[in-house]
């Protein structure tokens, strides 16, 4: 089955209230058993929900979304099966996980290696995208496409990848920077990358980055460095070290 050899890492910060409906939907499609869930310091019970729910555990107390994915590549032996592909999606339950079998399919047929789930270029639920959001994704595609020539719609979180095309990248970032470190050295790597439309429901609870403007800022600021970093990395390939 496409699903098989599939994986499911999902980082959490106090997200006890939707991580029963994200378990629930990939109980449905039969990924409990290889989902890891990371949790990123909560002090709610995130972890006691995902352990009850039949999700595997991983702790990552040092906050930071890339710290929380980078800790659930390394759990991955806790998975009692062969890995090859690797989902990556939100615990807010913002993202359909029905949808992770139109994400791998791509990947499984040999058309790609990373998948994307496009927000901007499916249908986001009202409020679930605020103004300062789209056009804090948009500037940063935009700026991909001049410095890397390649054209991205989104930098959404909802992704599938082969495992060993994210081992290939080396990634390093441990904060905001995440999604847009794997989509600049996909490219970087000649990695073969397909966008699907996807929808973005309203996330359960508020954001912790998104929610608020100086989160955004943040984040915005973050991930605009990490382009600019990886750009200058690009142009120094002796002192590339990734």
């Amino acid at each position: 089955m496409e699903l098989d050899g599939c994986a499911v890492i999902i980082p959490a910060l106090d997200e006890e209230a939707s991580l029963p409906l994200v378990l629930a939907d990939l109980e449905r499609l039969g990924l409990l058993g290889s989902t890891i869930v990371v949790d990123n310091g909560s002090r709610d019970a995130t972890a006691r929900i995902a352990r009850e729910g039949g999700a595997h555990v991983a702790e990552e107390p040092r906050r930071g979304y890339g710290a929380a994915c980078l800790r659930g590549l390394e759990a991955l032996p806790l998975i009692p099966r062969t890995v090859d592909i690797v989902v990556f999606m939100d615990a807010d339950h913002s993202d359909d996980a029905s949808l992770i079998p139109d994400l791998v399919r791509p990947v499984r047929a040999g058309l790609a290696d990373l998948v994307i789930g496009s927000r901007a270029s499916g249908n986001a639920a009202p409020g679930s995208l605020k103004v300062h959001q789209r056009i804090g994704n948009a500037a940063m595609c935009v700026l991909i496409r001049l410095l890397f020539e390649h054209r991205y719609t989104d930098l959404g979180p909802f992704r599938a990848v082969r495992l060993d095309a994210l081992e290939r990248l080396g990634m390093r970032d441990r904060s905001f920077g995440w999604t847009v470190e794997m989509q600049v050295k996909a490219v970087l790597k000649g990695l073969r990358i397909l966008e699907i439309p996807v929808p973005y429901r309203a996330r359960v609870g508020v954001s912790k980055i998104s929610g608020t403007l100086i989160g955004s800022t943040k984040a915005a600021i973050k991930i605009g460095w990490t382009v600019a970093w990886l750009r200058l990395r690009s142009l120094t390939p002796s002192r590339e070290s990734s």
